[in-house]
């Protein structure tokens, strides 16, 4: 299956040359991007997307993107893509100096990029620790940008040693995140999210898991200050607590394995993966 881009109001093939060698997306990083779901040939939660995409570039400081280029732009790609598992969106700061530095607000010509493509969703996820940690008082903390260059070293490192995922924590020792993914613990009976306190994104399945897990009477909240140290994860290898990722691909997915050893899935972990596959088909934008 290939990849449909869109790129300067007109659809591309993925080895067409897009982006030019000094677009502040190339050089330093400098934009943002969202990753959706597609079931159907829909965007799945495409608002909330754009909602948090919105967000990131006001926290990297690039001008608002425009929400009718990017809906036209998702349109004519998931039209043009036929069956496609995975949409992303790319909004990048645009030609500018070598540096660091930007280019003056009105002289600013941010790049927009979308593109689909395949996903594989797997029913379970394999993880493991790494002796790297986020730092919660970044300046760019919870914002989602393309400066992926520690997930990319973190999640080699993951592959390297079996896994699908590495799990990391921030610089105080709470339980943070994955490199592409929030993490949940099933522990006394609840399942427990770490809170945006810890640095970890906002992430869009995290957030739809917090409302509608309590009406189906699957009990889930934020963490308290504290409460879940990077230690918790012996509890998970352990067997007195259990382990659960959030992404827009993975959805809601048990942890099976930690650092190399067999892990039991947590009935709450097993009862939030059914309930979020369910309430996603059935609303596509929620």
């Amino acid at each position: 299956m290939s990849v449909v881009i869109w790129a300067d109001g007109r659809l591309h093939a993925p080895t067409d040359r897009i982006l030019t060698g000094v677009d502040h997306g190339v050089t330093v990083g400098d934009g943002v991007f969202e990753t959706c779901a597609v079931y159907a040939g829909r965007a799945f939660a495409l608002t909330r997307h754009l909602r948090r995409l919105a967000r990131s570039a006001e926290g990297l400081g690039l001008p608002a993107p425009d929400d009718g280029q990017v809906r036209d732009a998702v349109a004519a790609v998931l039209g043009a893509a036929g069956d496609v598992g995975r949409l992303r969106i790319t909004y990048t700061g645009g030609p500018g100096p070598l540096g660091s530095h930007r280019d003056a607000p009105d002289a600013q010509r941010p790049s927009l990029v979308v593109l689909a493509g395949p996903a594989t969703r797997a029913p379970s996820s394999r993880v493991v620790r790494v002796p790297w940690v986020r730092n919660e008082r970044s300046a760019v903390a919870g914002l989602k940008t393309t400066s992926y260059a520690e997930n990319v070293v973190a999640l080699a490192h993951a592959y390297r040693q079996g896994a699908d995922e590495a799990v990391l924590a921030n610089t105080v020792g709470e339980l943070c995140e994955g490199t592409g993914s929030n993490v949940v613990v099933e522990r006394g009976g609840e399942l427990v999210t770490p809170a945006l306190s810890s640095g970890c994104l906002a992430g869009i399945t995290r957030e739809l898991l917090l409302e509608w897990a309590p009406a189906a009477g699957i009990p889930v909240r934020e963490s308290r200050e504290g409460e879940l140290p990077y230690e918790v994860l012996d509890e998970v290898l352990a067997g007195s607590a259990h382990l659960a990722l959030t992404g827009s691909i993975r959805n809601v997915s048990p942890v099976l394995s930690l650092d190399g050893r067999d892990v039991q899935a947590g009935a709450l972990c097993r009862a939030a993966a059914e309930l979020f596959q369910a309430r996603a088909l059935d609303d596509l934008d929620p």
